[in-house]
Order: C-alpha cells, then structure tokens, then sequence
C-alpha cells in the first residue's frame, strides 16, 4: 500500500520516536501571510529597527508561526484520523526562529487510553521543534483523541504525569533581549509589567468574523493535512472544523488591544479547545492575569495569562457553568508566560 490513511489508536506504541516529514524553511512569505490572516500588530514581531532597539539582530518570526510550523509537521503522523484534539501542556519556546530557519518535527508518544466506548483513545505526546543546526526551539506536550480501526482491546492505559504549569524560572529568555530602551509609542500602548495585577481580567474589545476562505488559506499554510479541517463529508454535520490554531491565533492579535506590550509568549502551560468553531462564527477575547514573575534579563518581567476566546452570544468573563463544564459559546481557554517591559 503507497498511499497513507492515517495512524489509529492501535497503531501507537508508547515510548515510540516519530520523526515527521517535509522539513519546512520559513521566509518573510510566511511573516507577511500570517500578519494578513490576523490582526496581529506586535512591534517586536513587525519590526527591524524595534526588535534591534531590544538588543535582538532583527525581528525574529511570530511566536505562534513556529508553533504552527511544528504543529503542522505532525498532524500526518498524530492527528490525521482525530476526533478531536484536546489539549496542551509544558510547552516552552527555547529560541527565536529567523527567517531562513528550517524547521523539523519529532513527537515521542508518552501516554495512550482506550476510552470506555471502546471506539476511541487518547494518545500523548510531547513534540519538538528543531532548526537546520539540530538546536531544540520548541517544544510541547498534546493529546489527542485518536480513532481506532478495530475492536481489539488496548493494553494496560498510561496517563503521562504533567506539570500544572512551566515554573517561572524555566522560562527561557532570548538571549541579548533588552527592555529598558523600550518605546511604549511605537508598541502602542503604556501598559508595564507592574500595570498588571493577579486576577485583573482584560475585556478585548474586538472581534472577527471566521470566514472559510481564510481558514483553509492557513491549514494550508502551515500543512495541517487533518480530515475534519478539509473534507466537509467527514464530519456527520457536513461542515469544515476550523483549525484549533487559527482560533489561537486569532485570539492572540485580537488581546493587542489591552495587552500590546506582552510581545513574546515563550512557555504555553496549558490549553483547551472547549467546544468548535466554524465559519460565520464571530471570535472575541478576554485574558485573566494569572500570575507575574521577574526574569533576569533587563527590563523584562514575565506575566502569566489566561485567554479565553468566545463566540457571539457569550456573557462577559463567562467561562464554566455551576458544574465546571466550559460554557458552549467558550472556543479556547489557553495558559501562557509572556515577557513584557517593565
């Protein structure tokens, strides 16, 4: 058989290394194609001349365009016949990508379960990102519920032990990053890190409209080959999933306004995609400050956030009902470090 179906739940063994294909060299093609599928707006990451006033050689490539990258890379291997994918933790951003960077994928499976309808399971694993020089720029656990192919039972289950969230003295700052010359003008807004306080939560004003056009353009982009994103008879509704990451993305550039000088994410502590979007949605965004942190580099403090991305019809801050189920207008409920001046 040349063609390839997919992995199914059977078909994982854990401790298993899977290297993924089709390296990818990213450009500014990529920059400008990200920058035109969201409003994203950050000085760091559309600037030379800013990015070297922060003691980096040039404006490194989007935080989220290498996680995407990464992503993207192994979605043949691991999430070509998901269900759904349900969740992130311990991921951190180890090194900024340039462009011209070529970026590879490996994932290590750490944890299967056959869920009880014995139709389904849920596979962990913990991906890395890699540049043309073998150094590690990102990595990430995920997990997956995974069709299986047969009614044979599954081994003895193994649910993978993970952190709460990346401790702040994990975080890895660029190296040579420099706020203390920061120019709160042109990053658009005056907010510090000591602005911020534990529990204050950021209405974001904005929102966008999915369309279907822009949500194919950017599974395309990034190579994510997942059947429910593409093939509109997969799903029983008859509609195209849009892609967990486009709705991050998107969730990301729309908290610019309220959190512009939080300008580079380097660790993601946990995330869920709560319930689906689809074209015609409507996506908003709110955060939660869920914790500071001090780094060691100069004028640079770290914040932790929550952001939650909703839909139209959602209540304000609304997040779970009285039994701790994600409200249904709730798209993504994401936990990350980023570094901003202080």
């Amino acid at each position: 058989m040349k063609t390839n179906p997919g992995r199914f739940f059977e078909d994982y063994r854990m401790g298993e290394v899977i290297a993924h294909a089709v390296p990818r060299t990213l450009s500014g093609g990529e920059r400008a194609l990200y920058h035109a599928l969201y409003p994203a707006r950050g000085a760091l990451y559309s600037s030379d001349a800013f990015a070297r006033s922060c003691g980096l050689a040039a404006s490194p490539m989007d935080d989220l365009i290498a996680f995407h990258t990464v992503f993207g890379k192994t979605v043949p291997d691991i999430s070509l016949n998901a269900v759904a994918n349900l969740g992130y933790a311990e991921g951190r951003w180890l090194l900024p990508v340039w462009p011209g960077d070529t970026l590879r994928a490996e994932s290590t499976v750490i944890g299967l379960k056959e869920n009880s309808n014995g139709k389904t399971g849920v596979v962990w694993v913990r991906t890395r990102g890699l540049n043309q020089r073998d150094e590690l720029v990102l990595e990430y656990v995920r997990w997956v519920m995974v069709k299986k192919n047969s009614s044979t039972p599954a081994a003895e289950a193994v649910v993978p032990k993970l952190q709460e969230s990346v401790p702040s003295e994990a975080l890895v700052v660029p190296e040579g990053l420099d706020f203390s010359n920061y120019d709160f003008t042109l990053a658009g807004e005056r907010h510090r890190w000591g602005d911020y306080q534990i529990g204050e939560q950021i209405d974001h004003v904005d929102g966008v409209t999915v369309e279907e056009a822009e949500h194919m353009l950017a599974t395309r982009l990034w190579q994510n080959t997942a059947k429910v994103h593409f093939d509109a008879t997969n799903r029983d509704d008859g509609k195209r999933l849009i892609y967990g990451g486009h709705v991050i993305s998107l969730a990301r550039a729309l908290s610019f306004n309220g959190l512009a000088n939080a300008q580079m994410i380097v660790a993601l502590n946990a995330g869920a995609h709560a319930n689906p979007c689809f074209a015609g949605d409507t996506v908003k965004a709110w955060s939660e400050v869920l914790d500071r942190a001090e780094t060691t580099a100069p004028g640079v403090g770290a914040l932790r956030l929550r952001l939650v991305a909703v839909k139209q019809g959602a209540e304000p801050f609304a997040l779970r009902d009285d039994v701790g189920k994600y409200q249904p207008e709730v798209l993504l409920d994401l936990d990350y470090w980023a570094l901003v001046p202080k």
